[in-house]
Formats: structure tokens, C-alpha cells, sequence
């Protein structure tokens, strides 16, 4: 299993295509796996370095003691890549993971030749910090069970959740297998976040992406986003809700593609 040391804990990471193209970092969102990135690895490793990975308390990385913010996962991922010799990425994410790319925009500027968030947000309003609370004390009850029940209309659409039985309740097998503590302080991280004021600093291309659906983080956010970032674009997917990689990957990684493709110096 690739771990390496960064900041004093073992992150798991994996690589995959060409060493000769650009790299592509891919950020998981808060329930997801380097596994979750599975149609993303298929097409983009033909053109990129795609550089997938669990940040701390996520998964098969190290679980350290909280707290945790989205400007020590910024660390860890500068860490990673400089362990691995790669002084500068087109940095991507989805939700959670497109939050530690925006921030990791703002403190490593000079490590980012362009900038995908997805399902993202950059502040907190009442009702999302209502949802969340929900989540913190689904995930409170150590039950795996109910924190699926909990969180699955939040990820997919009504028609994914309709065509995708097995899919479904492998995820929710999956959920019980999770460090509900180390999962609650990525929650706790994410509840913190107010950075809208300073998406202006941002000076790399990027491309703001939401599905029409998404009803956990909706499109205002992505809106309010790519009005703040000089530099953006945004782009709404039809028929797609929070978790539009795994909804609509064809739609996603075209938009991706094309659009980094742009701001590549090497492609494979």
C-alpha cells in the first residue's frame, strides 16, 4: 500500500498514467475513497499524471486526534507533493475536496496551474449548517446504517437512486466500515469554513462545477463561487446532484478535460 510520511502522518496516495504529463490532483469528498474516483482515473490517465489520495482521518490514511481544518489538509497536500517531486498540479476536488482546493489555491498559489472545484461551497448558510448538524449526529451514533439513511438523498438525484440498487447498498455496507470519530472531525473542519472574501486572491484558471440537482450544496454556491474567483468559469450539469463524478462522469470528465487541457505544459 503507497504511504508516505508528510507532517508527521502516513498519507495513502496513488498514481496513475504517464510520468512524463502534467499532473492532476483529485480531492475526495467527506465519504468518499480513492476508489470513488474510478471513471476520473479511467479517461483522464490517458492524458494526465492523475494523483489520487485520502487526506488525513479519511479512509487508509492516518487517523490523527482532531482537530483538523481545511488549511492543515492544504498543508498535507503541499507535503505530498512535494514528497514526491511535483512543484506544481492542476488541483481538483468535489465538495469537501474542492474546499481543500480552493484553500490550497490561496496558501499555494505558485503550486497550481489551474483549479477544478466541484459541489463545493466557500461559506456556510443556515440551512446547510442545519444539514450538517444532522450529519455530525447521524454520525455521533457510531451506526453506519443510519448515517447512509441520513446523508443518501443529500448525495443523489431521485432517478440515480432509482436505476442504482446494487451500487447503493454496497455504499451502505461501506459506511459502516468508517472511523466515525476522524469522520466527525471532517465535519467539524467543514462547519468552520468562511472563505468567500478571500476567493479573490485566487489568480488560477478555474472551472466551478455543479449539478442542477445538487440540494446539499446548490448551484448559488457555485454561483457565488466563480463571481468571486477573477479568473473562472462555471458550469451547471443537468440532471446531475451533489455527487454529479459519479452521477454523470462522461459530462464531468469531458468538462475537466477540455478544460485543462488549456493550461497543460506536458500531456501524454
Amino acid at each position: 500500500m503507497p504511504l508516505i510520511k508528510v507532517n508527521n502522518i502516513n498519507l495513502y496516495y496513488e498514481l496513475h498514467g504517464s510520468e512524463n504529463a502534467d499532473v492532476i490532483v483529485l480531492s475526495n469528498g467527506i465519504f468518499m475513497s480513492t476508489a470513488s474516483w474510478a471513471y476520473q482515473v479511467a479517461a483522464l490517465k490517458q492524458h494526465f499524471r492523475v494523483l489520487v489520495y485520502d487526506c488525513r482521518g479519511m479512509w487508509k490514511s492516518d487517523h490523527p486526534a482532531g482537530p483538523y481544518s481545511m488549511e492543515q489538509h492544504a498543508d498535507d497536500l503541499a507535503g505530498l507533493l512535494q514528497a514526491l517531486e511535483i512543484e506544481k498540479a492542476h488541483i481538483a476536488g468535489i465538495s469537501y475536496g474542492g474546499e481543500i482546493s480552493m484553500t490550497f489555491a490561496l496558501k499555494y498559489t505558485a503550486m497550481v496551474r489551474s483549479l477544478i472545484v466541484s459541489s463545493s461551497v466557500s461559506q456556510i448558510d443556515p440551512l446547510l449548517m442545519a444539514i450538517g448538524e444532522s450529519w455530525i449526529g447521524a454520525l455521533q451514533s457510531h451506526d453506519g446504517e443510519t448515517l447512509f439513511k441520513v446523508t443518501l438523498p443529500y448525495n443523489f438525484s431521485e432517478d440515480y437512486i432509482k436505476e442504482n440498487h446494487a451500487m447503493i447498498a454496497n455504499s451502505a455496507k461501506r459506511y459502516a466500515q468508517m472511523d466515525f470519530d476522524s469522520v466527525s472531525e471532517l465535519m467539524a473542519a467543514f462547519m468552520r469554513l468562511d472563505i468567500t472574501a478571500e476567493l479573490n486572491r485566487i489568480t488560477s484558471p478555474t472551472l466551478v462545477i455543479v449539478g442542477e440537482e445538487d440540494n446539499l450544496k446548490p448551484r448559488k454556491y457555485s454561483e457565488i463561487i466563480a463571481a468571486a474567483i477573477p479568473n473562472s468559469e462555471l458550469l451547471i450539469i443537468p440532471h446531475a446532484a451533489h455527487a454529479v463524478c459519479l452521477e454523470k462522469p462522461g459530462e464531468f470528465n469531458s468538462a475537466v478535460l477540455g478544460f485543462v487541457l488549456r493550461y497543460c505544459e506536458a500531456v501524454a
